[in-house]
């Protein structure tokens, strides 16, 4: 397998919003199709919290990515008709510059050395990446998740970058119950004795830590609703269950400790508490004087779609109705697009049908 990944250095120093600075650092991208020669069909798509810049399969590497049905030839991301780009966001270990790193002062690895890290430095650092490429600009702004906040910081920051935005399940400001999963998340890798202070390696590395966050992760993700179809309350085989007291006795048990055990080892724990902590902080309202309708003014856009879930509960609907009520309320064209999957906050990777429909049809007007 090849590697579609391309590096964009930043300039250094690269400020941070929050005090202290990077020197010497860099963003990982991946991209799709042709850029025009009026440079005018980019389209930039920025991320949720762990995946990586390769959003869908492509020459250099056909393994799938994690958006794959959305994106390519034909599909509601047409790479035929857009220049795609997806950056790394700043701070994660796919390719960009993250706590994992080395710092160049130092020789050594940041880990909590890195700068205080916002959803702004991630937003700057992907700016800076496209405006690289030639790209004054884009046709289209493209936010997931964490990525949605990212994208409306990359909005406010330079108004005018893009012609149209997708806001796909995300909110202008994280709401106390994300910010309390995500305060215990970080606590529980805080709190593994292998985690010590960052000052972990391959052979001591906050498992037990890593494995709840992410079972948190995944229950917030879903949606009670299927977790009842899914799981009911049925029970493991004898032989399946554990010997041990108090072992998993249910599948929803034995599924999350699936879905933590592929994630583990996947992703750097430090980096994990650095963009965790950067979606709690974000808040639109810092760049409208403490008003989440001013902030949202700031940004100059022709259209906007915003998608939302109704069984989201960590980005939950009427998050998503405050961003299309805001725009609108400064001239922008917006179609709001409340769907009824199941799947909850992951509903974007899973209900493809759906999400392709909204916006593939949204793309193509």
């Amino acid at each position: 397998m090849g590697d579609a990944r391309r590096y964009h250095p930043l300039p250094s120093p690269f400020p941070m919003k929050r005090g202290g600075e990077l020197h010497g650092a860099r963003v990982a991208f991946e991209t799709w199709g042709q850029l025009d020669e009026a440079k005018s069909n980019a389209l930039l798509i920025l991320t949720g919290l762990s995946p990586s810049a390769h959003a869908t399969s492509n020459d250099e590497d056909p393994s799938d990515g994690w958006w794959e049905a959305m994106i390519g030839p034909g599909r509601a991301i047409d790479t035929s008709k857009y220049y795609v780009i997806c950056v790394n966001s700043l701070g994660s270990d796919k390719g960009s510059t993250c706590p994992a790193s080395i710092d160049p002062a130092t020789g050594e690895a940041y880990r909590l050395t890195f700068p205080e890290l916002s959803l702004e430095d991630v937003a700057n650092a992907a700016h800076s990446a496209v405006s690289a490429l030639g790209i004054i600009q884009l046709d289209c702004l493209v936010g997931c998740s964490m990525g949605g906040m990212s994208a409306l910081a990359y909005m406010a920051l330079h108004p005018g970058s893009a012609r149209r935005h997708i806001s796909v399940d995300t909110a202008p400001q994280a709401q106390p119950f994300a910010i309390a999963i995500r305060s215990l998340q970080r606590e529980a890798i805080r709190l593994d004795p292998n985690w010590n202070n960052g000052q972990y390696d391959d052979d001591h590395y906050p498992e037990h830590g890593m494995s709840i966050a992410r079972k948190l992760g995944v229950i917030t993700y879903r949606s009670a609703m299927e977790w009842n179809g899914r799981f009911a309350r049925i029970r493991l085989e004898p032989e399946d269950r554990e010997g041990e007291p108090f072992g998993f006795e249910f599948q929803v048990e034995s599924y999350l400790e699936g879905h933590a055990r592929r994630f583990t080892r996947t992703f750097d724990p430090n980096s994990y508490l650095y963009l965790s902590r950067a979606s709690d902080w974000f808040d639109i309202a810092e760049h409208g004087q403490g008003s989440v309708e001013k902030g949202l003014a700031r940004i100059k856009l022709e259209e906007a779609l915003v998608i939302g879930v109704s069984t989201d509960i960590l980005f939950p609907l009427e998050q998503q109705e405050q961003i299309a009520t805001g725009l609108r309320n400064t001239g922008v064209r917006v179609e709001f697009v409340a769907l009824d999957s199941p799947q909850g906050h992951d509903a974007f990777l899973v209900d493809i049908e759906n999400y392709s429909r909204a916006i593939g049809g949204f793309l193509a007007r």
